[in-house]
């Protein structure tokens, strides 16, 4: 089991940024998350449809996965089994520290995840739900287990979005229905079940994407 303390720092060499430094200020920031045996490569092929107005960057998980298997990982992959989110939150507080570090408040984030990431990038929302103003939860799930700001999370009522497909047989569906659970009562939830989509993105889905990130450049800061 991992615990923060056994996390290295994510590694900036190979965060990929959809601009450069000088422009960069003044614009929201869109962070993210890929998942298991992924890279930062593997999400940052979908800034190209997003809307133009986000800085995005995609950030490579602090682990290596068990040889044979390729990529990164953000968490044991035996913990999506379990009901231990320790895991979890040692990512995302990883997660956090490269946000203070890179788009320190009052900065306007948001994050965008799929699988693990996503789970991460929630699980950042519930450790700090002062510092996000969004997240994307692409067939991701709510890790199990209370945390202390909880209850300051469904005060703030975030803008999550969530897809899955009706084909996914990766995510356990325990877990899908504590998601379907947990999610309505901590945030301003939307989203959309595809039918037919296993665990991927569509098409269909990046467009339901792109329009809940048009909205949220509507949104009070």
């Amino acid at each position: 089991m991992s615990d923060a303390a056994d996390l290295p720092d994510l590694d900036d060499a190979t965060v990929l940024w959809s601009a450069g430094a000088d422009e960069r200020a003044g614009r929201p920031l869109l962070v993210m998350l890929h998942g298991y045996g992924a890279d930062e490569h593997d999400l940052f092929g979908l800034a190209a449809f997003l809307p133009d107005q986000y800085v995005i960057a995609a950030l490579r998980a602090p682990l290596a996965p068990p040889w044979p298997a390729p990529g990164y990982s953000w968490y044991p992959i035996e913990d999506i089994d379990g009901r231990d989110a320790s895991g979890v939150t040692a990512a995302a507080e990883r997660l956090l520290a490269w946000v203070e570090a890179h788009a320190p408040a009052p900065a306007r984030v948001g994050l965008l995840g799929f699988s693990q990431g996503a789970s991460v990038a929630l699980q950042a929302l519930r450790c700090a739900p002062d510092r996000f103003a969004f997240a994307v939860n692409l067939s991701g799930y709510v890790a199990p287990g209370a945390l202390d700001h909880d209850e300051e999370l469904a005060a703030r009522r975030i803008p999550v979005f969530w897809g899955r497909g009706t084909r996914d047989d990766v995510i356990p569906p325990y877990l899908v229905a504590h998601t379907a659970q947990w999610l309505p009562d901590h945030a301003d939830l939307s989203g959309r079940v595809y039918v037919g989509l296993t665990h991927s993105v569509s098409e269909q889905e990046l467009d339901d994407v792109r329009t809940f990130l048009e909205k949220r450049l509507a949104d009070p800061s």
